[in-house]
């Protein structure tokens, strides 16, 4: 069976926290270890982790990008999967991965959706259409794949392995998902499917200063890649690659 290590980068995320780790306990196939990344937290965060039988990895210096790419790091599972501290994944979530991956060598990273708990309709709306929806619209030509979505997404050991020394790990207002996104290779395979699916906090976009500020963080990330990673240098880029690919089964 393959084994698969769930990682949570948590700030003083104690309550949300203690139901995420709630639901991996009602999994219908348990995780193999779940890492809960202490990103500086003054609450109870490393203790709820603790308690549920977690293992805790501390990284002080605050910032999703660094404190998920320290639990990738940590992970030991050939699956590497990705919570936040507010997604509630259902019962079958892990085994719904891990079936994907089994029965797909070629799938590198298998992404998925959320559906916003908390709040109000509205709310829901908003970061539905607005924030889910107009990544995955605007962002997939972008990109040449689907995005890979943060809150929601597994993706083998092997392409951590590949992408770890390259990520924006240290700064801090990015999007650490679409940066991981920009650095799949052409020959990485990057799958969403709508039905593998977490709850998640509609908190951040209680206010329009939240959905701007989740918004705003797109522009640096892209600047980081730019022009490097340009929708037209990304086509090229896989073009070589099938290119090369089919020069290789030509000479075999």
């Amino acid at each position: 069976m393959t084994t698969i290590s769930v990682v949570i980068p948590a700030r003083n995320d104690a309550e949300m926290l203690g139901n995420c780790l709630e639901a991996l306990a009602r999994q219908t196939l348990r995780a193999d270890e779940i890492v809960v990344v202490d990103n500086g937290s003054w609450d109870a965060t490393a203790v709820v982790a603790q308690a549920a039988g977690a293992r805790v990895v501390t990284e002080q210096t605050p910032g999703i990008p660094r404190a998920a790419s320290a639990g990738y790091d940590a992970a030991r599972g050939e699956l590497i999967a990705r919570l936040d501290a507010d997604s509630v994944p259902p019962a079958d979530w892990l085994r719904h991965a891990v079936r994907r991956f089994e029965r797909d060598p070629s799938l590198s990273v298998l992404t998925g959706i959320g559906d916003f708990y908390g709040s109000t309709p509205l709310v829901h709306t908003l970061g539905r259409v607005i924030y889910l929806g107009g990544m995955l619209a605007s962002m997939t030509p972008y990109l040449g794949h689907p995005p890979i979505f943060g809150s929601n997404f597994v993706m083998r050991r092997g392409v951590w392995e590949e992408l770890a020394g390259e990520v924006h790990r240290t700064q801090r207002e990015i999007h650490d998902d679409l940066d991981l996104s920009l650095h799949i290779k052409p020959w990485m395979r990057v799958e969403y499917d709508p039905e593998f699916r977490v709850g998640i906090s509609a908190r951040p976009f209680e206010t329009a200063s939240g959905l701007y500020r989740r918004v705003s963080w797109v522009v640096p990330t892209l600047r980081n890649h730019w022009p490097d990673d340009a929708p037209w240098a990304r086509r090229a880029a896989r073009r070589r690659w099938r290119e090369e690919q089919q020069e290789r089964r030509a000479s075999a």
